[in-house]
């Protein structure tokens, strides 16, 4: 199994590599970044307090967790990091995952970007001198930066130049407007520089420059293909990256960007049987790989998730039945979840229920039979508290009237079914 560190591990890639590969037989993960983000919540083996890239002690750190924890490769989750990382390789002595320096250091910068593939795709008309700015409005946006920051639409050169005044020590590129649909082109290159798959999807809404709802495309199907080939056969890119377009006043497709990793919402074509991370660490380990997406539509839409870490230790979980694991004639999945994640962590599980029918044909024919380690089927009005060992246990009950008895009593955590997910991993 290899050992991959991914870094920064709170970033929405960093939390996408961790959902493609947290069920890989063949891969280890952890996590590591400068600030204490979601990554801490998320990876099981987290580092924290790692400089941050441009700091002249990242080299060192970051060597220095390789060797201690024999990190085989490194997942860079961001395009600066990426390309720090990948200009020290050698002295890091494990893989970076990704495309080489070269086309890293392009895609980092959006006039280097346009200067290498201006004879190749069709860019924005674009500057990064003021005064060569003709025609109002114009889109202006750093020349490295990514998910939307510090961008700003001016309609007059004098809305620019106090964008300019608040932002200096930040060089933009000045591009013109482009008013039409934008596009996400997913694609995956492996070590051959072969062009294994390229997917379009639509950015129908877009949040912090993040595609919050996004779908396949077929528009354009011809210009997109011929701008990943073009970029494929310039740049070079290996393992997952991908480029995005966006309409003119003309309705042709024009390029914005071009990134040298895997996109946050190229999880829509994993929903499709395209593993992007996957297949880009086993190419980045020289493993031949095959790109075979299912053939059905697939809608993406993304939101706010919580994961939380609560101060609470128990040996024991009690659960309740009716109205609880089983809601109506359904079972509950999180609380089925949670119960095998329990397991797995040899926490005892204990069924507490004072169901009207015989316990044990109801779990037959709601194929719950043996989960559980004692099932406590309590038939007259004795509180549940006398049930249950006190000693690091929790309680898990839908009936406010029996959690408020057992908390009383035995002074124990306890949990509705809508609390499940603070208790789930």
């Amino acid at each position: 199994m290899k050992r991959l560190l991914v870094f920064p591990c709170g970033s929405e890639v960093a939390l996408e590599i961790h959902r493609s590969l947290r069920y890989s037989a063949h891969f280890e993960l952890l996590g590591a970044s400068s600030v204490p983000d979601h990554g801490k919540f998320v990876y099981d083996r987290y580092i924290g307090d790692v400089p941050f890239h441009n700091h002249p002690e990242f080299i060192p750190k970051i060597k220095a967790i390789v060797d201690k924890e024999k990190i085989d490769a490194i997942f860079p989750a961001m395009d600066a990091v990426a390309r720090t990382l990948k200009s020290h390789e050698k002295e890091l002595g494990c893989l970076v995952i990704g495309s080489a320096n070269e086309a890293t250091a392009i895609c980092a910068s959006k006039s280097a970007t346009y200067l290498s593939l201006a004879e190749h795709v069709q860019c924005p008309r674009w500057s990064t001198d003021l005064n060569m700015i003709q025609e109002y409005p114009v889109f202006l946006k750093p020349d490295e930066g990514y998910g939307s920051r510090n961008v700003h639409l001016a309609s007059s050169r004098k809305q620019a130049e106090k964008f300019l005044d608040d932002h200096s020590g930040t060089r933009f590129v000045f591009c013109e407007y482009l008013p039409g649909d934008e596009f996400t082109i997913d694609c995956f290159s492996n070590r051959d520089g072969q062009l294994l798959f390229h997917g379009a999807r639509q950015r129908a809404r877009v949040s912090n420059g993040i595609s919050v709802n996004t779908m396949e495309s077929r528009k354009h199907q011809h210009a997109f293909l011929a701008a990943a080939i073009a970029i494929n056969e310039r740049l070079k890119p290996r393992g997952a990256w991908f480029f995005q377009m966006k309409e003119n006043a003309c309705g042709e497709p024009v390029l914005l960007e071009v990134a040298a990793r895997l996109g946050g919402s190229s999880s829509y074509f994993r929903a499709k049987g395209v593993n992007f991370a996957l297949l880009s660490a086993f190419d980045a380990f020289d493993y031949k790989v095959n790109v075979a997406p299912n053939d059905y539509d697939v809608e993406l839409d993304r939101a706010l998730g919580s994961r939380y870490k609560m101060d609470v230790t128990y040996e024991r979980a009690y659960i309740d039945f009716d109205d609880c694991l089983l809601l109506g004639e359904k079972v509950n999945p999180e609380l089925v979840k949670f119960i095998f994640q329990a397991r797995n962590k040899g926490i005892e599980v204990f069924l507490i229920t004072r169901h009207e029918r015989d316990i044990n044909e109801t779990l037959k024919k709601f194929r719950l039979s043996d989960i559980f380690d004692a099932v406590i089927h309590i038939k007259n009005q004795e509180p549940k508290s006398k049930f249950i060992d006190h000693r690091s246990s929790i309680f898990i009950d839908d009936s406010f009237a029996e959690r408020s008895e057992v908390k009383n009593k035995l002074g124990i955590p306890v949990f509705s079914p809508d609390m499940i997910e603070m208790l789930v991993d």
